[in-house]
């Protein structure tokens, strides 16, 4: 897999079927290694070794519903309480950012409600704080830090 923009994780890998895997802590099983995967690891692995956040706050590829559609968010971070501090958009490192992909972010968060938001795709990482009040956001340089 090619280099991304972020430091350099110690990440554990297997072979089987011709196919490589790359341990998830999070779901806490090898999964098969494609580009979006290598984005989301790389954004799981920064949220807990850079910016601290405990690893049992953070969720993975789980589903939701939107207008009755099925629907899979990337990476979601929880707040000690239960709600959504970081709702995380990975895509693969060929794709570009667009504003399509903070429109698909945008309408996940209509549900989930989450403070911060980040778009990435490996390469270049766009964050975001939420002001549902005068419904907008604005950009930031950055993600805050876990504080407990």
């Amino acid at each position: 897999m090619q280099p991304l923009n972020y430091p350099s994780y110690p990440f554990r890998f297997k072979n089987r079927e011709n196919k490589i895997y790359i341990f998830d802590v999070i779901r806490k099983k090898f999964v098969v290694l494609q580009p979006e995967e290598w984005v989301r690891q790389h954004v799981v692995h920064n949220l807990i070794s850079d910016k601290n956040y405990p690893q049992a706050h953070i969720n993975v590829e789980k589903q939701l519903l939107i207008n009755n559609l099925k629907k899979r968010y990337d990476v979601v971070v929880f707040n000690p309480n239960g709600s959504i501090e970081i709702l995380v958009e990975c895509k693969s490192p060929d794709i570009k950012i667009t504003q399509q992909v903070f429109d698909q972010i945008a309408r996940y968060n209509l549900q989930l409600k989450a403070k911060y938001l980040m778009v990435t795709n490996g390469m270049n990482h766009f964050f975001c704080k939420m002001d549902f009040e005068n419904e907008q956001y604005s950009f930031l340089k950055d993600i805050p830090s876990y504080q407990s």
